[in-house]
């Protein structure tokens, strides 16, 4: 089984070009001082050669630690030529201290961290991106809602989540597997504790079950986001 620490493939392929699509650009990532690394990113293009509409999207890759955040959402922002935000980042060293220490992070440590990652977005968008890409736990509803804010001024802004599921027993096994990581395994506990997963109200989540194989995860989470983008573009249309 491929692990959720190294890089992907899919279907055989090394996650760089897709079969039967030229050379992808340099995976943009923005790190939390608003620098970005790599080209600007083009249109979103999928499989068939379809552009993407002109809408905007943000698509947000949650769930608790070792569910995969980071491999899911670093192969969605290069499939689609799209910037990539990763959370953990921005948190400010107070935050890595305490999880490092294995003590739970507190709501009121979380909301500046929320809000950063709410407007990195939207920086990113103001940059040209048709969409970006981020990580964030996102454990709770109300913190879902901090990120919620994006859109209500912008309209043709999309917001999305996408919710990685697995059960506690294998999350903790691959946080055990992880090194050089801050987050130990005794956070993966508390944060489940903490966890409010996405319930059937929350119509902008989509729910991705990662206790397959990686190769499954990210074929699915793609064709997810496709199908969404398409059937926005569509509604648009009408």
């Amino acid at each position: 089984m491929l692990s959720y620490n190294t890089p992907i493939s899919l279907n055989g392929q090394n996650a760089g070009p897709t079969a039967g699509m030229s050379a992808r650009p340099p995976l943009k990532t923005i790190g939390n001082n608003g620098s970005a690394n790599g080209v600007s990113s083009h249109d979103a293009v999928s499989g068939t050669g379809r552009h993407a509409p002109q809408e905007q999207h943000i698509w947000l890759v949650t769930g608790p630690a070792g569910c995969g955040k980071s491999t899911v959402a670093r192969y969605l922002a290069e499939s689609l030529h799209w910037p990539y935000i990763e959370g953990d980042e921005f948190h400010p060293p107070a935050n890595i201290e305490k999880m490092s220490a294995g003590i739970p992070l507190t709501d009121a440590d979380r909301w500046d961290w929320l809000t950063a990652l709410r407007e990195a977005s939207i920086r990113a968008l103001d940059q040209g991106n048709h969409g970006v890409v981020l990580t964030c736990s996102a454990l709770k509803r109300k913190y879902r809602d901090v990120i919620r804010v994006a859109p209500y001024f912008t309209p043709n802004l999309h917001l999305h989540f996408i919710y990685l599921d697995a059960s506690e027993e294998i999350l903790l096994q691959r946080v055990l597997a992880r090194q050089n990581h801050y987050m130990g395994a005794n956070m993966v506990h508390s944060q489940f504790e903490a966890l409010e997963p996405p319930t059937p109200a929350e119509t902008d989540v989509v729910r991705i079950d990662v206790s397959r194989p990686a190769e499954m995860v990210m074929a699915d989470a793609l064709n997810q986001v496709l199908h969404t983008i398409d059937g926005i573009q569509k509604d648009q249309s009408q």
